[in-house]
């Protein structure tokens, strides 16, 4: 079963699906399945979630939704730890916030075709972390909702304990 954070949807079975089924029975995709994320989550999940939100959003705004749900997917496509890395780097060396997104968007390239507006979404969804400013609407859709998606993984969970805690 496929579903977003906070939906009761199966996502396989709406329009969203279609535009990024290749990309969600990949293998890279796969891989993340493995590797925690915000603590509660695993890095595909997390990715399922910005890009099932980016996707409605973009819909409803008129904008192009199949970019946002495929970028939203791909925007976290990296495999080491980034704790791991921020401890490790040396004076210099970019943060794993300014890096990652440049090392998603080459692997992303390699996996399939991504437009320009696909490559502008993965690499500044970060901003301002990235300092260069967004150059599409949309990409100003999947920086609110990363974050958005981060802080629901974080505390969803949290709060799940603690109403299970009270009854």
């Amino acid at each position: 079963m496929l579903r977003a954070i906070c939906s009761r949807k199966e996502l396989s079975l709406t329009g969203y699906y279609p535009l990024v089924c290749d990309l969600i029975d990949s293998e890279e995709l796969d891989g993340l399945k493995q590797i925690t994320h915000h603590i509660s989550t695993t890095r595909f999940q997390h990715c399922v979630n910005v890009s099932y939100y980016s996707y409605l959003i973009c819909r409803k705004l008129n904008l192009n939704a199949r970019s946002a749900a495929r970028a939203g997917l791909l925007h976290d496509l990296f495999y080491y730890d980034r704790k791991e890395y921020n401890s490790s780097r040396s004076r210099g060396q970019l943060s794993h916030s300014a890096m990652h997104a440049q090392l998603a968007a080459e692997n992303a390239a390699a996996l399939t075709d991504i437009t320009p507006l696909e490559r502008d979404m993965i690499e500044k969804h970060m901003w301002p972390m990235t300092r260069t400013m967004p150059s599409y609407k949309e990409t100003y859709v999947i920086t609110l909702v990363d974050k958005y998606c981060a802080v629901l993984e974080f505390c969803v969970p949290k709060l799940k304990k603690a109403v299970t805690t009270f009854r």
